[in-house]
C-alpha cells in the first residue's frame, strides 16, 4: 500500500480529527471523574476502571471512524456512503466528538469547582460544640464541677487537629438541652452537638453524655459513666476518644498521648483547680474574681505541688493582674514567674504551659515578638483553640498594627462565633479606629447573645458619646444607677452626666454609690473619690474639689510608694496634685505615667496617658502645650479615643474654648 494514499485516506475519513477530539474529550472526562466521583464515595477501583476504558476506547473510536460514516439515513459503512455520494455528511463524527469533549470539559470544571465545596461540607461533619453540662447534683453549688468536666473534655478535643471545636465561651449561655438543636448548630457553625449532665455526691460521680448530629437529629453515640471522683480524668479521656472515633477524626500518636494525660491524682487539688477556673471563666470578670481564682490555684498547687496545669493557670491569672495595672509590684511579678518556672519544670511542652509562657511574655515582659512566637507554637499543638488568634489580635493592636488585629479577630470569631468576650474586644478595636458603625454592629451581635447586658449597652453608649449623640447614649444608660453591679456601666453614666453638664446629679450618684453599694471593690473605693474631685472641679466648686483631693492624697501616695511603677497611680496623683495647685509635681507625675507606659510600647493605653498630660496642663494653666498634644491624639487610634465631638462636649477642655486653634480641632473632619 502506498503510504501517501493511506494517510490521505485517513485524512479524508476524518480519522485524525476524531483522534484529536477523542483525546481532548477523554482527558477532560477522566479529570472530571477524578474530581467528582470521590465526593460520592465511588470506590477507587471503579474510577481506575473507567479511566482504563477511556484509554482502550481510543483505538476503537479510530476504527469506527475509518469504517463508518453518519448520514441522514443513519450509520453506514464508508464505502456505501461514498457510493451514495454522502461524503459531505462525514463531518458528523467530528460533531459527536466535539459535543462529547464539551460535555467532558464541563464535567471537569464542575468537579473542579464543586469538589472543594463538597470537601468543605465533609469537613463540617468533623465539627462539634459542647453545650453546658447540666448539674444534677443535690448541691447546686457543684455547678462549677459540671462546668469543669465540660471544659476538660473540650480542652482535650481542641488538641485534635482533625476536629473543629467551638470553645465553651461561645456555648456557656445556651441551654443544656435546647429545643432546636439545628438552629443552635447553625449559630455555632457546627454539625455535631454534645449534650451532657454531671451528678456528684461525696466521692461518686455520674456523667451522662450523648453525641447528636444536629443536621439530621441522628444520635451518633451515648454513654453513662459511674466512677469514683479520683477516676474523673479517665472519664474525660474516654469521652474525648469516643467523640473522635464517632466523627472519624484522625488522631496522631502525639494527640493520643495528650488525651491520656492525667493532670493530678489529688481529688481535692483538682476540686480547688476547678473552682479557680470557674471564677476565671466568668463572662464579666473583675479584680475580685481574678484574685479568688489566684487563691484557688494556689490552694491546688499546695495540695499537689506536681499539678502542672494548676501552676500554669496560676501564672496566667497572676500575669493578667499584673498587666491590668492592678498590682505591678515586684512581689506579683516574682510570683507569676515562679509559677511559670514550676509549670515548665513539670510539663515544659504542654499547650497549657506554653500558653502561660506566652502570656507572661506578653503581659509581664511586654515582649510582643517573643510572645507571638510562643503563641505560634501553641497554635501548632491546639489548632482549634480561639485563644491564640485572639491573643495575637490583642498583641497586634498593642503594637499599633491595627489592620492585622482586625484580621486576627475575624479568624477568632470563625472559631468562636458566640464568644462575647472576643466579640466585645473586636468591637473595641473598631471603636479605637473610630470605625463606629462597625463597632456598633459588633456590639449588637453581643446583645443578640446577652440581651440588655449593662456593660455592652454602656460600650454602645460610649460610641454615641464619641459621635456627640448624647440623646441616644442617654437612652442606653437610663437604667444605670448607684446599685448597678457593672462598674463600667456606672462610670459611663458618670461621664454622660459630665457631658450633659449635670454635675450636681453626678455628685449625688457618686455619694450614693459610696454609701449604698455594699460590694465595692478596692479599685472603686479609690476611684469614686477621684471622680468626685472631677465633678466638683467641673461644677466650679474649687474649694470642695481641693478638700476632697487633699483627703485622698495620703491614700494615693501610700499606694504609689508600694507600687511605684504603676502608671495608673501616677496618673491619678498627677490630677490630684493639679487640682491642689501643685503645678510642678502634677506635670512630673503625668510625665512619669507616660514614661511607665509610652505609646510606642502600648498603642492602646499609652496615648491615654498623653491625653491625661494635656488635661493636667490645662488644669495648671499651661494651655499652649495642650493643644498640639490634642491634635496628635485626634489622628491616632487608642482606647476611648478623642473625637471632635468629645472636645466640644467634655468640660475638662472648657478653658481652651476661646482659642482659635482649639476651635479648629473641634470641627468635624470627614474622610
Amino acid at each position: 500500500m502506498n503510504p501517501k494514499i493511506f494517510f490521505g485516506e485517513l485524512k479524508r475519513r476524518n480519522v485524525y480529527k476524531v483522534a484529536v477530539a477523542y483525546i481532548v474529550a477523554g482527558w477532560a472526562l477522566s479529570q472530571g471523574i477524578a474530581q467528582v466521583f470521590p465526593v460520592f464515595d465511588v470506590p477507587i477501583w471503579a474510577i481506575r476502571l473507567l479511566v482504563l476504558l477511556i484509554i482502550v476506547g481510543l483505538p476503537v473510536a479510530l476504527v469506527l471512524a475509518w469504517m463508518f460514516e453518519l448520514t441522514p439515513e443513519g450509520v453506514k459503512r464508508t464505502e456505501a456512503a461514498d457510493a451514495a455520494g454522502q461524503q459531505s455528511k462525514s463531518r458528523a463524527w467530528i460533531y459527536v466528538a466535539l459535543i462529547g469533549a464539551a460535555i467532558s470539559v464541563a464535567l471537569f470544571f464542575l468537579g473542579r469547582y464543586t469538589a472543594p465545596i463538597q470537601r468543605e461540607a465533609a469537613g463540617a461533619e468533623k465539627s462539634i460544640a459542647i453545650l453546658p453540662f447540666e448539674n444534677l447534683s443535690e448541691e447546686k453549688g457543684n455547678a462549677y464541677f459540671a462546668e469543669g468536666v465540660q471544659d476538660e473534655i473540650l480542652t482535650r478535643l481542641a488538641k485534635i487537629a482533625d476536629l473543629k471545636v467551638i470553645s465553651r465561651t461561645s456555648t456557656q449561655r445556651l441551654k443544656s438541652s435546647p429545643d432546636n438543636l439545628r438552629e443552635v448548630a447553625k449559630q455555632l457553625g457546627v454539625a455535631n452537638i454534645l449534650e451532657g449532665s454531671v451528678q456528684k455526691a461525696a466521692d461518686q460521680v455520674r456523667v451522662n453524655v450523648q453525641l447528636v448530629n444536629a443536621l439530621n437529629d441522628a444520635h451518633l453515640w451515648a454513654e453513662t459513666y459511674d466512677r469514683k471522683l479520683t477516676d474523673i480524668f479517665g472519664v474525660e479521656t474516654e469521652i474525648a476518644k469516643a467523640i473522635a472515633e464517632s466523627l472519624q477524626a484522625k488522631l496522631s500518636g502525639g494527640e493520643q498521648r495528650a488525651l491520656a494525660v492525667k493532670p493530678t491524682n489529688n481529688s481535692e487539688a483538682y476540686d480547688a483547680y476547678l473552682r479557680g477556673l470557674a471564677f476565671e471563666a466568668r463572662t464579666s470578670i473583675n479584680i475580685d474574681d481574678l484574685e479568688k481564682a489566684v487563691r484557688f490555684y494556689e490552694r491546688a498547687v499546695q495540695l499537689d505541688p506536681a499539678f502542672a496545669l494548676a501552676w500554669a493557670r496560676l501564672s496566667r491569672a497572676s500575669a493578667e493582674t499584673y498587666f491590668d495595672s492592678l498590682d505591678t509590684t515586684p512581689a506579683r511579678r516574682d510570683a507569676t514567674e515562679r509559677a511559670l518556672n514550676t509549670a515548665q519544670k513539670l510539663q515544659p511542652n504542654s499547650p497549657e504551659t506554653l500558653l502561660a509562657q506566652a502570656y507572661y511574655q506578653y503581659w509581664v515582659l511586654r515582649d510582643y515578638e517573643l510572645a507571638k512566637a510562643t503563641f505560634g507554637r501553641v497554635r501548632e499543638l491546639v489548632p482549634g483553640s480561639s485563644d491564640v488568634p485572639a491573643a495575637l489580635a490583642l498583641i497586634a493592636r498593642r503594637q499599633g498594627h491595627w489592620n492585622e488585629s482586625v484580621a486576627y479577630w475575624e479568624q477568632t470569631l470563625v472559631l468562636d462565633p458566640r464568644n462575647t468576650q472576643w466579640l466585645a474586644n473586636a468591637a473595641q478595636t473598631y471603636a479605637m479606629l473610630r470605625q463606629f458603625p462597625a463597632a456598633l454592629k459588633t456590639y449588637d451581635r453581643v446583645l443578640d447573645i446577652v440581651p440588655n447586658d449593662p456593660e455592652t449597652l454602656a460600650s454602645k453608649a460610649k460610641i454615641y458619646q464619641a459621635e456627640g449623640n448624647l440623646e441616644q447614649a442617654g437612652k442606653l444608660l437610663v437604667g444605670v444607677n448607684a446599685q448597678t453591679p457593672s462598674f463600667d456601666a456606672y462610670l459611663t453614666k458618670i461621664n454622660q452626666l459630665f457631658l450633659e453638664r449635670h454635675f450636681d446629679e453626678a455628685i449625688r450618684l457618686i455619694h450614693n454609690r459610696l454609701t449604698e453599694f455594699s460590694d465595692l471593690t478596692d479599685i472603686e473605693r479609690l476611684g469614686n473619690p477621684f471622680f468626685l474631685v472631677l465633678a466638683q472641679q467641673y461644677a466650679g466648686d474649687i474649694v470642695g474639689a481641693r478638700a476632697t483631693a487633699q483627703q485622698m492624697l495620703g491614700s494615693l501616695e501610700a499606694l504609689h510608694q508600694k507600687d511605684p511603677d504603676n502608671p495608673n497611680f501616677a496618673l491619678a496623683l498627677s490630677i490630684t496634685r493639679a487640682v491642689l495647685g501643685q503645678k510642678d509635681a502634677a506635670i512630673k507625675q503625668a510625665e512619669r505615667s507616660i514614661a511607665l507606659l509610652p505609646s510606642e510600647k502600648d498603642a492602646v493605653d499609652g496615648p491615654k496617658k498623653e491625653e491625661n498630660l494635656a488635661f493636667v496642663e490645662v488644669l495648671v494653666g499651661d494651655k499652649s502645650r495642650a493643644i498640639p498634644r490634642l491634635q496628635r491624639l485626634l489622628e491616632i487610634p487608642y482606647q476611648d479615643c478623642l473625637t471632635p465631638a468629645l472636645l466640644r462636649l467634655q468640660p475638662q477642655w472648657d478653658p481652651l474654648r476661646g482659642d482659635p486653634a482649639f476651635q479648629k480641632l473641634c470641627e468635624e473632619k470627614h474622610p
